[in-house]
């Protein structure tokens, strides 16, 4: 180590050799430094043990911009005041180590008038040479300008932890700054909002006018937030047209009030860009500290909740996270990844609800729905793991294979009755489109044996009207296959009875939005009658679900609804609990209740 330090900083008494033996002393190691350091580094000192400079490059006397010679001065003199004692202790272990000592510094420079700090790593070794009265040794500092590094690894950490567009926090310092602010927020006991600003109709602007009118869109828009914010707020962009407000000390009402009404104000005049003139108005979610949650993740993710129930809800308005209205968040990414776990450890369950004639409350037949048992969590609402398994694809999954247990069900069921049953399957609207449905249909029906008559296959409006011309191939090509098709939550969806003659159905399934005040409310009595009379005019069967009373039952009979299902004649169960009803007649057997309380 020593050694090849030696040959990277040569001896000044080797290098005096470069120089006529018989020059004074002082002109001959002036020489030498000259000659040979100069290029060692953009600053090199040959220092005392004590730090005072003996010679000085002429690169380093430029730098410092001092107007007196270096020689003579200490070189702590010339180095920020923060850093002098780094210095001196760098002088003393290399003394003590005898070997070479990196150290990083400011220099204080002042080429051409004002003085600024220049960051320069110093490196500090032991010479051969003695001061001319050999009391004591030298030492040799050569420093490397780290400016440009510092400004490249500067512009790298701004660049990791800014918006490229806007030049606004991104993410990762986003999260960084609520932590900070939470900290803070725990100590002095004071609350904070964190507000997600989301553009209105800004899709429109990429699409209508193009990307770069959108990012100048995007600039304004984010000029505009971060001049109505304080300076202690913190305003970032986390994708998209959507804005992070982190606002310190803003926890009251009238509070977050005043400083949404200000950001949604801002948005709303016009945006002025390349000729065009833009009209957009913004919506605004808002999470508080500490009553909805009390870590960044739980903030933004409630303030996003509350944000997509402004948009929902109108656009162009402040929300404030309510628990009560919106829930938690419907994306539980625990819940995703036991969803995974769940399927190989085969935790999902299928129950059946009995649809029976009303007349006779005779079993006609089933509705499957799934279920899922966790180990810890026990059962989970259906409502929790649903949108998650549509928004992941594991609803494809998932629907086809109960679409297969389900046609296999079906033979025991009629084989504990001894009469023809049949069997309905919910399809989501993920399962519906995929391009592989009819091949796993046909598998199920193939693998069960079970006669494509005997199965009921549910969708909803929206589900069909996405793409009717699809909807209707795929249909008819079902109806070839002899099942049944059901419009399940008939009447909450498309407001367009056309599909009706269109598509190939069999059954209207009255949603029990519609039957759950019957008979007293006479606007779900209307519409109640209306659907019957006209499934009745267009031969449909109609299915009443939600029934709970024998007043709803009574009443939907007196109107010839042929079929119901609901609480009154059947909780959805295992299925051997359906079997055991079968077997006794029975259609309100004991069953376990439901520890959500829903009605699917």
């Amino acid at each position: 180590m020593q050694a090849e330090n030696k040959a990277e900083f040569p001896t000044m008494r080797s290098s005096s050799s470069a120089v006529p033996f018989d020059a004074p002393r002082p002109a001959r190691a002036r020489a030498g430094f000259d000659s040979l350091m100069e290029a060692a580094g953009d600053a090199v000192f040959r220092v005392s043990s004590s730090s005072q400079i003996r010679l000085a490059s002429r690169r380093a006397q430029r730098i410092v911009g001092a107007s007196f010679p270096l020689e003579g001065q200490l070189l702590t003199s010339i180095v920020s005041e923060f850093d002098q004692a780094a210095l001196r202790t760098a002088f003393v272990d290399v003394q003590a180590a005898a070997e070479p000592v990196l150290v990083r510094v400011r220099l204080r420079c002042n080429p051409g008038g004002g003085e600024r700090e220049t960051w320069f790593e110093l490196r500090i070794a032991p010479c051969d040479d003695q001061d001319d009265d050999g009391d004591e040794r030298n030492l040799l500092v050569v420093g490397r300008d780290m400016s440009a590094q510092y400004a490249t690894e500067e512009r790298l950490r701004h660049m990791a932890t800014h918006d490229a567009l806007t030049e606004l926090p991104n993410r990762l310092l986003l999260a960084d700054r609520v932590r900070m602010v939470v900290a803070n927020a725990r100590r002095s006991g004071q609350g904070f909002a964190v507000a997600i600003v989301g553009l209105d109709g800004f899709k429109k602007v990429n699409d209508g006018l193009g990307h770069p009118i959108g990012d100048a869109v995007l600039r304004q828009a984010a000029a505009r937030l971060r001049k109505t914010l304080r300076d202690s707020d913190t305003l970032a962009r986390i994708g998209g047209d959507e804005f992070v407000a982190v606002l310190p000390g803003t926890a009251s009402a009238a509070q977050i009030k005043l400083v949404t009404g200000r950001l949604l104000a801002t948005l709303q005049s016009p945006f002025e860009v390349e000729g065009h003139t833009i009209y957009l108005g913004a919506s605004v979610g808002v999470a508080v500290y500490p009553q909805h949650a009390e870590d960044d993740n739980g903030l933004l993710a409630m303030a996003d909740a509350a944000l997509s129930r402004a948009k929902e809800s109108g656009k162009g308005r402040a929300i404030v996270y309510s628990a009560r209205e919106q829930g938690p968040p419907q994306h539980d990414i625990s819940l995703e990844a036991a969803m995974f776990n769940a399927v190989r450890e085969g935790e999902f369950l299928l129950y059946y609800q009995p649809i029976v004639d009303a007349r006779t409350r005779c079993i006609e037949g089933f509705e499957t729905l799934m279920r899922w048992k966790h180990p810890t969590l026990g059962m989970v609402p259906p409502a929790r793991f649903i949108p998650i398994a549509e928004t992941n694809g594991l609803i494809t999954l998932l629907g086809a294979w109960a679409l297969k247990a389900a046609c296999a069900q079906i033979r025991h069921f009629e084989e504990a009755a001894g009469r023809d049953l049949y069997i309905s399957v919910n399809i989501s609207p993920r399962q519906f489109r995929n391009d592989k449905f009819l091949d796993v249909l046909d598998e199920a029906l193939a693998f069960s044996g079970t006669p494509g008559d005997k199965l009921v296959l549910e969708i909803t409006e929206g589900t069909l009207m996405v793409d009717p011309a699809h909807a209707e191939t795929i249909l008819t090509r079902m109806a070839e296959r002899r099942a049944r098709i059901a419009i399940d939550d008939f009447g909450t969806g498309y407001s367009s009875l056309a599909y009706l003659k269109r598509f190939p159905i069999s059954v209207l399934k009255v949603d029990r939005a519609f039957v759950k005040d019957l008979p007293g409310a006479q606007k779900e009595a209307a519409i109640c009658s209306a659907v019957l009379d006209m499934a009745r005019h267009l031969d449909l069967s109609v299915v009443a679900e939600g029934v709970e009373t024998e007043e709803q039952l009574a009443w939907l009979e007196s109107r010839d609804c042929r079929y119901i299902q609901g609480y009154l004649t059947g909780k959805p169960m295992p299925a051997h609990v359906a079997i055991a009803a079968l077997q006794d007649n029975q259609v309100t057997a004991p069953t376990p209740s439901e520890p959500w309380g829903g009605r699917q």
